[in-house]
């Protein structure tokens, strides 16, 4: 029995195409969650980077990968900070292997230096191009909990070796999500079977990425959308369509979470 979902945001609830939820999935959303099943998000946006799902039922908030975990009015029930030291060692090895790093912050999204990769990025995404800033200034007078390398994949692994308290988890080749080791979306979502009393076994996840492959292997189902990157389809127990093919509501008429008459 299903008695939760779990839902990234950009490739699983939104379309890289059209950069919003399609109707198919959020009727399905609602259909599940009106027969008493919860909702959650996983994603590794911060929570004021949310808008694009507005209105979809909710239930909590994995955010920033498991960094941040919220309740639906924001109330926070779980927090990971980058500590100081790691910070640093993060900024250093950037200014070595000469890549931009940027801040996800909910006070905005913040980047030491503006290339054509992290205009791509918001691109992707349908986000404001990220300010140029001293992350060593915003860092001292806001919590950061998550920062994202813009890195290439080869080049990765040495980066990654050099702040061996932090963790990468990539969902795009221009960049790389990086957190406290040990923070992932599986992380965050135990935090909140353990608060509603379900486990695992019970819920169900649906992602694309590379950042959602913990939580894929968590689940008691795990869901790899069609358009999904390799890494998640084989950590996933089944494969659904495309988001932008109707995959969340095909997937969940296929495990019976919702019945078949839910279409657009």
């Amino acid at each position: 029995m299903i008695r939760a979902l779990f839902f990234d945001v950009d490739g699983t609830l939104v379309s890289f195409a059209t950069h919003r939820v399609p109707d198919s999935a959020r009727r399905a959303l609602e259909e599940a969650h009106a027969r008493g099943v919860l909702v959650f998000i996983a994603t590794g946006r911060t929570f004021a980077d949310l808008g694009v799902i507005a209105g979809l039922p909710c239930d909590g908030i994995v955010s920033l990968n498991g960094a941040e975990c919220l309740l639906p009015d924001g109330g926070r029930i779980a927090d990971t900070p980058v500590p100081p030291d790691e910070f640093e060692r993060a900024l250093a090895v950037a200014q070595e292997f000469g890549f931009p790093v940027m801040l996800e912050m909910n006070e905005g999204i913040f980047v030491d230096r503006l290339t054509p990769e992290v205009v791509e990025f918001a691109r992707q995404v349908d986000l404001s191009v990220p300010v140029e800033a001293d992350l060593r200034e915003l860092y001292e007078r806001h919590s950061c909990r998550q920062l994202c390398f813009f890195v290439d994949p080869l080049l990765e692994p040495r980066v990654m070796a050099r702040v061996p308290g932090l963790a990468a988890s990539r969902w795009s080749p221009l960049f790389v999500d990086v957190n406290v080791r040990g923070v992932n979306k599986a992380a965050g979502a135990g935090i909140f079977a353990s608060r509603f009393g379900f486990s695992m076994a019970e819920a169900m996840a649906f992602g694309d990425g590379g950042n959602d492959v913990p939580l894929l292997r968590a689940a008691g189902v795990g869901v790899a959308m069609g358009n999904a990157c390799d890494e998640a389809r084989q950590a996933a127990d089944y494969v659904t369509a495309s988001v932008d093919d109707d995959g969340v509501r095909k997937a969940l008429v296929h495990f019976g979470v919702i019945g078949r008459g839910n279409r657009t």
